[in-house]
């Protein structure tokens, strides 16, 4: 019997254990988790700040029968020689195959009086990571006036506005010249900034914090240009920073992150990675959809399967602020640059907080970002992903039912079209489960997992379900 241990039960190692358990019941799986709880979708934690989840709510299945879980239980080496795990109370466990989904820490960084001369975090200065974070966020607020959110990224704007429902005076520190700089232009990143405000949340860019302010508890954050925003709460949401100290210490191969092959294979050919402990080709990715496609491949190479993890193309759904955003590819030409094969397509309304571009080099779709109205995101998904060049007027892209042919809603989507880029999971798939008798969202994600990443996808789903023959029937007969 095969005896494979994880280390790490985050989103990445949890999918792992449950693809390997569906390809090979019999295998003999151990997971340590640091953290003394079972698995949870941490996407959604900004939920849990805002008070619209409880942690009940963002727990994932649980672990497949036969899988034993040691939670709570950090492991601190790796004896590559014998083949064992060393953890914190003492014990060696054995393992044929080592598989680190170690993850990330949130990145604290290094301004003058965050920490005290222990390393711990002055008194009202907080991560925003884990289930714990936010219940001590949470403490902190109903204390707190004024807090300060450092990270005007995804993280940062979800934390922000999670802490907007408390009603407390909300700012926003980023030291880039706009929001979200790695998913927006700068044109989208003003439309967002503008969506923020209309929020109740103050915005400060374009300054990086260089310190934090106070004696025993935090006063404020100073800003490298010599602005002082006051605040008695500071979230940091300013990025991760892989998990490599286990690995590390290993001695195994680290750069930016875990470098593995194809295969999902370290430098020891017993030890795997993946997650956003990961690095592959270069790339270390820092979103659910790649782990969980690496989780595939790897349940698939620990099996005995033929599989290759060639990198992941990336479509990113996500929610800032209560706004829907999609991005994928390059996003860094503007209509200025067209011309030699190269189109770039902008239609933009900031009263109504709505941005949308399009790039379409050699007539094919190379990149977009849609900020606001996400009507046509199933075409311009669909586009992006085959890669083929596009028939006729573009404008189909930008604005639903226009462009004849082209799909306006989810009931027109091609069976290939990705619905569900955490899972993903086709309009195809959608339509079977519907036409198999599932008729709810919860049925159709049980049985393809579609909205359990993000969940953005959910209102396609709903509309997949609805359109489908065998549902319409059920509706007219009753």
């Amino acid at each position: 019997m095969t005896r494979v241990v994880v280390v790490g039960n985050g989103m990445a190692g949890a999918r792992l254990v449950d693809e390997l358990s569906r390809r090979d019941p019999g295998a003999q799986v151990t997971v340590f988790g640091a953290e003394d709880r079972p698995a949870y979708n941490r996407i959604l934690l900004s939920d849990v700040l805002a008070g619209t989840r409880a942690h009940a709510d963002i727990t994932l299945a649980a672990a497949p029968s036969g899988v034993v879980q040691r939670l709570g239980t950090p492991v601190t080496g790796i004896d590559r020689g014998a083949r064992v795990v060393l953890t914190a109370d003492g014990s060696r466990t054995p393992y044929d195959s080592l598989v680190l989904a170690t993850g990330s820490t949130a990145l604290v960084p290094p301004v003058q009086g965050i920490a005290g001369p222990d390393g711990r975090l002055l008194e009202g200065v907080h991560v925003f990571r884990t289930l714990d974070d936010c219940t001590a966020i949470l403490a902190a607020a109903g204390r707190a006036r004024r807090v300060a959110v450092v990270g005007g990224g995804l993280l940062g704007l979800e934390a922000a506005r999670g802490l907007l429902t408390s009603g407390l005076e909300v700012h926003v520190v980023h030291g880039a010249d706009h929001l979200m700089e790695l998913q927006l232009d700068p044109a989208g990143g003003a439309v967002l900034r503008r969506a923020v405000e209309a929020l109740g949340a103050r915005v400060h860019l374009g300054s990086f914090a260089s310190g934090v302010t106070g004696g025993r508890s935090v006063t404020g954050v100073r800003l490298a240009d010599g602005r002082h925003v006051r605040a008695d709460l500071v979230v940091l949401a300013c990025g991760i920073r892989p998990q490599l100290d286990l690995a590390r210490s290993a001695g195994l191969r680290v750069d930016r992150g875990i470098v593995v092959d194809d295969r999902l294979q370290t430098s020891d050919p017993s030890v795997f990675a993946l997650g956003e402990c990961a690095q592959h080709d270069g790339q270390v990715y820092g979103l659910v959809a790649p782990a969980w496609e690496q989780a595939a491949v790897l349940a698939d190479v620990l099996s005995g399967r033929p599989a290759s993890y060639t990198g992941s193309r990336l479509v990113t759904r996500l929610k800032a602020m209560d706004l829907d955003v999609a991005a994928m590819g390059e996003t860094a030409p503007e209509p200025a640059d067209s011309g030699d094969g190269l189109e770039v397509l902008v239609f933009c309304d900031p009263a109504r907080h709505v941005y949308k571009k399009v790039v379409v080099r050699e007539g094919v779709v190379t990149g977009a970002v849609l900020l606001g109205d996400l009507s046509t995101v199933g075409p311009v998904t669909q586009a992006f992903d085959r890669a083929t060049p596009l028939a006729g007027d573009r404008l189909h892209l930008l604005f639903a039912g226009l462009g004849g042919a082209a799909p306006a809603d989810a009931a027109d989507l091609d069976d290939d079209a990705v619905v569900c880029t955490c899972n993903a999971v086709t309009a195809g798939s959608v339509r079977a489960c519907a036409a198999d008798g599932c008729r709810s969202v919860s049925e159709i994600a049980r049985r393809t997992r579609a909205t359990t990443g993000c969940g953005t996808c959910t209102g396609v789903v709903a509309r997949l379900i609805e359109t489908t023959p065998e549902a319409a029937d059920e509706r007219r007969i009753a």
